[in-house]
């Protein structure tokens, strides 16, 4: 540490901050894309409808499952290859990270929405209220005030769990540290600012959440 290489550090810091940019793209729009799909995973496994039911299953029980490493090589190198003929490192990204917060969100909507107490269905449906304008105006609403601390904690792993995505040449933060310690054959300065640029996003991200859980509160 006694002879740390600013010099060097300063030399990648753009490629740093072009990585930091594609790092905050990529987690907004995976959580955006994982809530919708949770939200319809969850309902699914909640239906009466059976082969819904087992659909919604096997797609959580399969991406909770499998490591998301494991995922993202597979969706990268074998799914899309097999159905478009070639691969983008930031599509298959974005459909990795989303298919995995998906499957996490699922479940925090089945056990939201499972928290509500049974009466507030019926008493909406007494009111004449379908059973799904119960569910969007009276049962949701409640829901997703108890899941945003679960919520916000997937968002904060979907964000450090999109360095995984260095392995397949996508250029987010870890991937230019570990361009730069190949180049510079250095191991502190890559790696320590990387360090450090994920402490401070997740703590940023921690300070929202905090603010919308002050903001709207929990039941």
């Amino acid at each position: 540490m006694t002879d740390f290489q600013w010099d060097a550090l300063i030399k990648y810091l753009p490629y740093f901050f072009d990585g930091l940019v594609m790092t905050v793209e990529l987690t907004v729009i995976a959580v955006i894309l994982g809530t919708v799909l949770g939200l319809f995973a969850g309902m699914g496994r909640l239906t009466k409808i059976a082969p819904l039911r087992w659909l919604s299953n096997i797609y959580v029980g399969f991406f909770r499952g499998t490591p998301l490493f494991v995922q993202i090589l597979l969706i990268h190198f074998a799914v899309m290859p097999g159905i478009f003929g070639k691969s983008s490192a930031f599509v298959s990204g974005i459909v990795a990270l989303s298919l995995n917060a998906g499957a996490y969100i699922a479940e925090i909507f089945r056990a939201g929405i499972q928290s509500i107490d049974r009466g507030q269905m019926e008493a909406a449906r007494s009111l004449g209220l379908t059973q799904g304008q119960a569910m969007r105006t009276v049962i949701l609403p409640q829901a997703v005030r108890r899941m945003l601390p679960p919520l916000g904690n997937e968002a904060i792993m979907l964000l450090k769990d999109s360095s995984l995505l260095a392995a397949i040449s996508l250029q987010e933060m870890t991937f230019y540290a570990k361009l730069m310690q190949g180049k510079t054959y250095l191991a502190w300065e890559p790696y320590l600012t990387l360090a450090l640029m994920y402490l401070v996003l997740t703590m940023l991200l921690a300070q929202v959440v905090k603010f919308l859980e002050r903001k709207y509160g929990t039941l």
